[in-house]
Parts: structure tokens; C-alpha cells; sequence
């Protein structure tokens, strides 16, 4: 097992260090330096969350990377201060070593810190490297455990030792866990280009909405294969062997990924024949609303209550979809009043285009039209029907405000908006009127006198 010397004189100092009463001192100061960083991490934590409630969300991006920094970034300095400070009066060997991970571990958080901030313009690429991060850090730190020990030219050797057949090829454990390195960062970069890109092209005024996204789905997709097939073939892996993947993926499609492979594709087609955009407002059972997302695998579909649908994108291709703004991107609304038969129905009918002049979305071309529907029951059926801009919006609140100033302007001019009256008449064939034996007990017969019943004598002898 081979040795660093650095570290190797490092923990010999400390091995030292252990048979000196001082090491009780030294980790006395250790602690309390550590002890030191931790209230300086909620005191700038703190600080911190005051300062973000002032800025916008987007500035917040990569947040919990710097929280996670300021433990080792304060415990390295009050280590490094304390080590400096005592060193002129004892020895500080277990302060030195206890900087070594202390300081990787801030520089660690410190650089994804500053990445999230760059990629936090791409959410791909945002959560990709939330999982980078994670990995890193646990493969920096034991890389670190590794270096400490004198290990890691072994595990190193034994990595490449390891080989793998795959085809006509052979992969080693190595090339396989550098290739996947790599690839993470290359992905990264890729996503962030990719991100850039797209918001250059999403910002373009000339092109249609389904159409940016097809370019900016395409551009992501061949930034990201290039980045694969370079990053394998840098580190040496021969990418003919990606056929043999790429068979099995097919015959994966093939069984278990077929509704994926149904939305991907189906995503492609609304995306190209713009029968669905972003923006329109649709209706497919049961759902109704704005499309406010295509995504690879479903549509968002916004309700006018503000809850969001996700739609799988073949159910957008098989199924009949209403879409309200396919060629029309106004949207027609009526209301609904009846009159008494005793109202000026001409006087009334002109009060109702006039309640809708001047309210905002109402098209004055075309312009509001009342008709006179039917004759009903109770009065004459009024309708008057009007077209309303950007009817995802919804047109409830445009309709309260056009019927509260019919209602006040039929009150004005005193036109009588009817309700239901009904007359009930009770006809009879008695000449006298009702038997009052009916009227107490309407559903009993009148009750005939009955004989009194015969009564005993006086003189009837008793029984010996």
C-alpha cells in the first residue's frame, strides 16, 4: 500500500500528538472554534433570510448551497485563526489536519453555489446539477478518505483491472465511472447552452409559438447527444457499442415504454401541425381551459379556476378537442333578461346595448346585438349577445357588470322585470255551498245521523 508523504507526516504528527498531554488542548480548541463557526452560521443564515425576502425569487437561485457552505467556511477560518494564534505556545498538528476537509468541503459548495447561479436560467439543467452535486460531494469526500490512507493509487489500479466485455469491446470499471463524470459535466454545460439558446429564440417575434418550441426541444436534443458521444469518445470509449444499448432500448419502447414513446410522439405532432398552441383556449372532456405548456409527455391545461390539467399528449391526437381559438380568437357571450308585457320592449332592449358600452374586453365590432326570443309564460324572453377579447380570461365578471346596469337602468325608466305570479280557482256544483262535514274532513264523506239505541226498562226482572 503506497503512502502519501504529505499525509502520511501529517498523521504521524498526530499519532505524535496523542501520547502529549497538549492533544487535550487541541481538541479543546478544536471544538470551540467549531463551536465558533456554528453561531456564526445561524447568524449569517439569518442575515441571509432577511436579505432574501427584499429580492426577487430568480436572485434566490442556489441558496441552499451557500447555507450549506458557511458551517465549513467559518470552521475552516476559526481553525486557521486558532492554529495561528496557538501555534508560537503548542503543538497544532490535529488543527492542521482538521483544515484539510474542512476547507474542501466550502470550496465544494462555494463552486456549485456559483454554478447554480449561472444554470439557474435552465430548470433542466438546475435540477441535473442539484444531483451532480450530491454526487460529487460524496465522491470528493472519499477521494479525500482515500488520499488520507495512501489508498487511492490501489483503488485506482483495481478499477482498471476490472473489465467488461461488450460486444467486441472492452470496458474497464474505470472508464465506465470517468465516462459517467464526464458525461455529468458535459450534460450540464450542454443544458445551460441549451437554455441560452432557447431564451433567444423564445424572445424572437417572428416565429411561431409551436414552432420555437420544436427548436428549442431540437437544439437541446443535439446539444445533449454531441455532448455524450464526445465526452465517451474522449475518454475512450468506442460508441459503436452503443448499438447494443440502443437495441435493447428499442425493444424496451417496444413493451413497457410504449404510451411514452405515444406522448413523445404525439408531442411532436401538436407541436408541428398547431392544431393546439400555447394560449388557446380548449375543451377536451372534462377539462376546459388555456394551454399554458406543451411538455414532452403531456399539455398543461390551465382552468378558468386556475387548476392545472396535465393531459397526455395522445389524448390530444386521438380524442376530439374543442378549440375556442383555432381560428377565432374572440368569444362570444350573451345575457339573458325577461320584461313584463306591460314594458316598452324597444325602450328596453335599446337600455341593454347601452349597458354594455365602455366595458373593458367588449367589442364594440362586432357590435352587441338584442333580440326579442319568445313570448313566455310569465313575459317576453329578451336576449342580447356581445363578443368579449381573450375569452380564457373568462367573461363571468363582464356579464355581473352588463346585468347590474340593466338593473338599474330598467329601474330608472320603470320597466317591470316580472316574476312568476300562478291564480288558483276552486269551481263546485253544490247550490248551497260546501257541507261543512267537507270542509272540516275534506277527504271523509259527510257522516249520516245514526238511531239512538233502544234503552232497558224499569220493570225488566232480574234473573233467580
Amino acid at each position: 500500500m503506497q503512502e502519501s508523504p504529505a499525509f502520511a507526516k501529517l498523521v504521524r504528527d498526530v499519532v505524535r500528538d496523542f501520547g502529549d498531554p497538549q492533544i487535550i488542548w487541541q481538541i479543546v480548541a478544536l471544538v470551540a472554534a467549531l463551536a465558533v463557526a456554528l453561531v456564526l452560521r445561524r447568524w449569517m443564515i439569518g442575515r441571509l433570510d432577511r436579505h432574501f425576502e427584499r429580492v426577487a425569487p430568480s436572485r434566490r437561485a442556489g441558496s441552499s448551497s451557500l447555507r450549506r457552505s458557511f458551517f465549513p467556511m467559518f470552521g475552516w477560518m476559526c481553525v486557521a485563526l486558532t492554529r495561528v494564534v496557538l501555534q508560537e505556545h503548542m503543538r497544532v498538528s490535529l488543527l492542521r489536519l482538521a483544515e484539510v476537509p474542512l476547507f474542501g468541503t466550502a470550496l465544494i459548495y462555494l463552486a456549485f453555489y456559483f454554478a447554480r447561479r449561472l444554470f439557474a436560467s435552465s430548470p433542466q439543467a438546475y435540477g441535473l446539477l442539484k444531483v451532480f452535486e450530491r454526487v460529487f460531494t460524496a465522491f470528493a469526500w472519499l477521494s479525500m478518505f482515500a488520499y488520507v490512507l495512501g489508498v487511492h493509487d490501489d483503488i485506482l489500479n483495481w478499477l482498471a483491472s476490472v473489465r467488461f466485455a461488450v460486444g467486441s469491446s472492452h470496458l474497464t470499471l474505470l472508464s465506465i465511472l470517468s465516462g459517467l463524470l464526464w458525461v455529468g459535466v458535459t450534460l450540464v454545460l450542454a443544458m445551460w447552452v441549451g437554455s441560452l439558446i432557447e431564451d433567444r429564440i423564445m424572445r424572437t417575434t417572428t416565429l411561431d409559438g409551436n414552432l420555437k418550441v420544436v427548436m428549442s426541444r431540437l437544439v437541446k436534443g443535439v446539444l445533449t447527444l454531441i455532448a455524450v458521444l464526445a465526452t465517451l469518445s474522449f475518454v475512450g470509449i468506442d460508441i459503436t457499442v452503443l448499438g447494443v444499448f440502443g437495441g435493447a432500448l428499442g425493444v424496451g419502447l417496444g413493451f413497457g415504454l410504449q404510451k411514452i414513446a405515444s406522448n413523445l410522439v404525439s408531442g411532436f405532432i401538436i407541436l408541428l401541425d398547431r392544431s393546439v398552441r400555447i394560449g388557446d383556449l380548449i375543451t377536451i372532456s372534462p377539462y376546459h381551459g388555456t394551454v399554458s405548456q406543451i411538455n414532452t409527455r403531456y399539455t398543461v391545461v390551465r382552468g378558468l379556476d386556475g387548476v392545472e390539467a396535465l393531459v397526455p399528449n395522445e389524448q390530444l391526437v386521438t380524442n376530439v378537442v374543442q378549440n375556442h381559438s383555432f381560428t377565432e380568437t374572440r368569444g362570444r357571450a350573451k345575457v339573458n333578461v325577461q320584461v313584463a308585457y306591460s314594458a316598452d320592449v324597444e325602450l328596453a332592449m335599446s337600455l341593454m346595448l347601452k349597458a354594455a358600452e365602455d366595458i373593458p374586453r367588449v367589442l364594440t365590432d362586432p357590435a352587441p346585438s338584442a333580440l326579442l326570443l319568445n313570448f313566455g309564460a310569465d313575459g317576453m324572453d329578451l336576449e342580447m349577445g356581445f363578443w368579449v377579447q381573450d375569452p380564457a380570461q373568462g367573461s363571468g365578471a363582464i356579464r355581473s357588470a352588463i346585468n347590474m346596469r340593466i338593473w338599474r337602468s330598467f329601474r330608472e325608466h320603470g320597466i317591470e322585470i316580472p316574476y312568476a305570479q300562478r291564480e288558483i280557482r276552486i269551481l263546485n256544483d253544490w247550490a248551497d255551498g260546501v257541507p261543512v262535514a267537507s270542509v272540516d274532513r275534506p277527504d271523509l264523506p259527510a257522516e249520516t245521523p245514526k238511531p239512538p239505541l233502544p234503552q232497558a226498562e224499569d220493570s225488566e226482572k232480574k234473573p233467580s
